[in-house]
C-alpha cells in the first residue's frame, strides 16, 4: 500500500511549475505495480531506501539507494516498487533541464540529493518561489553531469523478446538456455541469437548476464545475502555467481551492498 506525501491529487501534466518533489513511501507488505502511463512533464525517480524497477518498450532499468531513473516526458512507462521502499520524486517541466531524451539510470551525487531533498521538503508548497528558482537553476547545471549506471536490461516491443524478458524476470532461477529458447519460440538457435542481437544490442550471454545482475541487486536491496541471492538466481557455486556480478558492475555483491547501504544512511 503507497503512504504518499503529496501525491494524492496531484496531475503532473495540469502542473506548470518549473519543479515539482515530494516523497513516497510503500508500506509493509507487498511490492506495488503502476500500470502504464506517461505524462508532459520529465521524472527523476530517486531511491532512499528500497528500489524501483521502471519498464519502457525499450527496456527495464533498476534504482537501488544512491540511484535514480531518469524517465523523459511523454515516455509510457510503468513502475514497480519494492515493499518498504521510500522514494523521492521530481517531475521537471519540459526545457527546464537539459536531460537525455531516453531513459537511464544515474548515480547521483551528493549534492544532487540534497536538492532534490530540499525540493522535496516542500513539497507542493507556492511560498518562496525564489528559492524554488535558485535550486532549480543550480540543478540544471548538476543533472546533466550525472554519470549514467550499468542498471539496464534492453528490450524491445518485439513480442518474443517481451516474452523472455518477463519469464526470466519472473523465473531468475530458471536457466533456460538458448537452444531450449529457440526450441520454445519455434525458432533456430541461429535466427533467435540474431533477434536478440538485433534487439538488444547484445550477445544472448551479456544480455542474460545483465539480467541476473539486475535482479541480483534487486535482492540484495531488499536484505537477503549474497549466497541466498546466488541460490535463488540458480547458481549452485556462489563464487561463479560473484564472478558475473563482477563483470557487469566492477565490484563484488558484497561491497556493492555496502556502498548502496552507505548512500541509503545519508539519504534516510
Amino acid at each position: 500500500m503507497a503512504r504518499d506525501l503529496a501525491l494524492s491529487g496531484f496531475i503532473p501534466d495540469e502542473n506548470h511549475d518549473p519543479a515539482v518533489a515530494f516523497f513516497i513511501e510503500i508500506e509493509e507488505g507487498e511490492e506495488q505495480f503502476f500500470p502504464p502511463h506517461q505524462h508532459r512533464k520529465g521524472q527523476l525517480i530517486m531511491a532512499l531506501h528500497g528500489g524501483i524497477s521502471c519498464e519502457v518498450e525499450q527496456g527495464m532499468w533498476i534504482v537501488p539507494p544512491g540511484y535514480a531513473v531518469w524517465i523523459p516526458g511523454n515516455t509510457m512507462h510503468s513502475n514497480r516498487v519494492m515493499a518498504r521502499a521510500r522514494l523521492c520524486f521530481l517531475f521537471l517541466e519540459m526545457g527546464e533541464v537539459p536531460m537525455p531524451n531516453h531513459c537511464c539510470t544515474l548515480q547521483v551525487s551528493s549534492l544532487v540529493r540534497a536538492l532534490v531533498l530540499s525540493l522535496a521538503q516542500r513539497g507542493l508548497s507556492r511560498g518562496d518561489r525564489s528559492r524554488t528558482d535558485r535550486l532549480v537553476a543550480v540543478l540544471r547545471d548538476e543533472l546533466p553531469e550525472l554519470p549514467v549506471a550499468p542498471l539496464q536490461l534492453p528490450s524491445s516491443g518485439h513480442p518474443k523478446i517481451c516474452q523472455m524478458v518477463r519469464f526470466m524476470a519472473d523465473n531468475p532461477e530458471n536457466r533456460r538456455t538458448l537452444s531450449e529458447w529457440a526450441k520454445h519460440l519455434a525458432m533456430s538457435e541461429r535466427n533467435l541469437s540474431r533477434l536478440i542481437l538485433r534487439e538488444t544490442g547484445m550477445t544472448w550471454r551479456h544480455w542474460r548476464q545483465q539480467l541476473i545482475v539486475i535482479m541480483a541487486v534487486r535482492y540484495l536491496i531488499t536484505g537477503e545475502s549474497v549466497q541466498m541471492v546466488s541460490r535463488t538466481l540458480g547458481y549452485e557455486s556462489t563464487t561463479a555467481f560473484i564472478n558475473i556480478f563482477r563483470q557487469v558492475l566492477g565490484t563484488t555483491p558484497g561491497r556493492y551492498l555496502d556502498q548502496q547501504m552507505s548512500h541509503s544512511g545519508k539519504s534516510a
